[in-house]
């Protein structure tokens, strides 16, 4: 879906079905399919056995004997996406199962062109992103039951145990936080179309509301994950093919390219919820931060993205806050951007508990293993101080942070 032109006619009613986002669980697809017809058996047994595969070192040789599989039998959207998911997942346990010193440069034809169909279908790259990790790959214990934690499980899992269930599941937690945010976004953009401040308030409040529920859910990380785990484990198999040394020329998929191409890792920065927020509050971040951020929108659904241009597109809630004069609105704005501020300092902390901190043990351990005559995991070196998209990971988290403070309206 792309949008040219926005003008008030066509943006009103401006909602979410018109992009395909859930009034319940936001941009998390809603009940996921968890099969695909048995024509896709193979894809199927392959993902779903992913964990004993590459801790065996057997998944590569299981993927080069797989039958070149018809994409084209693939029906509706939801078909799609679980089969992104899977075929994402094959290619990312593909390229890391012997870990960052024996990558391959080939990624084989019966698993890149159908996974390069499928993409194209859907308008997303060929790599596991956010859209595949956190939006669609959960399922339910009991149909009947809450989404919570402890009656999820993941449909595709990666070496990581019980850290990697919970990195995932938290995540998914925290957007479907989001969604009461996302839903305040719309009733915002129509208060101010309709310049009714007191529905704009009110939108405002909740927004906050669910920052603040995003932060309380975003803790439970240290309930559920293993630091040395996630830093040692299961990084590496989120880290994609472009500004990464362990592959520095990309990786050719075969039968679509004689030419490697290069695509960043799964990234929080792909979360389209953060983006919505900032477009929405005017944040302005730098230009390094501003550019990597933008560039992490061709790593979303185009419906989501399009989402974002509606917002941008939208009238400025800035200019309509200082053209009100209703210090009550100040106050509702100036309280919005505080928690998104809060939520991103939160997210510093926990990196730097989750890699920073934990990249220094890790390597620590290692080296007295190796004294001791032991044998540790290797920590991925070519994700030092780096986030799985590329980036210099604090410095980035700092920046977005910092021009998040600049929006605060002063008193």
């Amino acid at each position: 879906m792309e949008i040219q032109t926005f003008d008030s006619k066509n943006l009103l009613p401006f909602n979410l079905s018109r992009f395909h986002i859930s009034e319940d669980y936001g941009f998390i697809v809603e009940n996921p399919l968890t099969e695909l017809p048995s024509y896709y058996a193979p894809w199927m047994e392959a993902a779903t056995n992913l964990t004993y595969l590459i801790e065996n070192h057997q998944l590569r040789s299981k993927i080069d004997q797989m039958p070149l599989l018809n994409s084209q039998n693939l029906k509706g959207h939801r078909q799609l996406r679980l089969a992104h998911l899977v075929l994402s997942s094959l290619t990312m346990g593909y390229v890391w199962q012997e870990g960052e010193h024996d990558t391959v440069k080939v990624l084989p034809g019966n698993l890149a062109i159908p996974y390069w169909e499928v993409s194209h279908i859907l308008g997303l790259p060929p790599i596991l992103v956010h859209a595949d990790f956190a939006l669609v790959n959960w399922k339910k214990r009991n149909p009947d039951g809450t989404l919570e934690i402890e009656n999820l499980d993941p449909i595709i899992s990666f070496p990581g145990g019980e850290s990697l269930r919970g990195f995932i599941l938290v995540t998914i937690l925290v957007e479907k936080e989001a969604t009461p945010g996302i839903k305040g976004i719309v009733q915002a953009v129509n208060a101010i179309l309709e310049t009714n401040d007191e529905s704009l308030i009110e939108a405002l409040q909740q927004i906050t509301r669910s920052l603040e529920k995003m932060k309380e859910v975003f803790k439970k990380m240290h309930d559920y994950v293993d630091p040395a785990i996630f830093y040692t484990v299961i990084r590496i198999f989120l880290s994609g093919w472009r500004d990464n040394l362990a592959m520095p020329d990309g990786l050719t998929y075969e039968g679509v390219s004689e030419e490697p191409m290069a695509y960043s890792g799964g990234s929080a920065a792909q979360s389209t919820t953060l983006h919505a927020f900032d477009e929405f509050l005017g944040v302005q971040h730098s230009q390094e931060s501003a550019a990597f951020l933008h560039r992490m929108r061709d790593y979303m659904p185009p419906s989501h993205k399009a989402f974002l241009e509606a917002i941008r597109l939208a009238p400025p809630l800035q200019q309509h806050v200082t053209s009100s004069g209703n210090k009550k609105l100040c106050i509702a704005y100036n309280s919005c951007v505080e928690a998104l501020v809060e939520l991103r300092n939160y997210h510093i902390a926990v990196v730097s508990k989750y890699v920073s901190i934990a990249g220094v043990n890790a390597r620590a351990k290692k080296a007295k293993s190796m004294n001791d005559g032991k044998s540790l995991p290797t920590p991925p070196s070519s994700l030092e101080a780096k986030g799985t998209g590329g980036t210099g990971i604090m410095c980035f988290l700092k920046s977005v942070r910092d021009t998040t403070k600049k929006v605060v309206f002063n008193s």
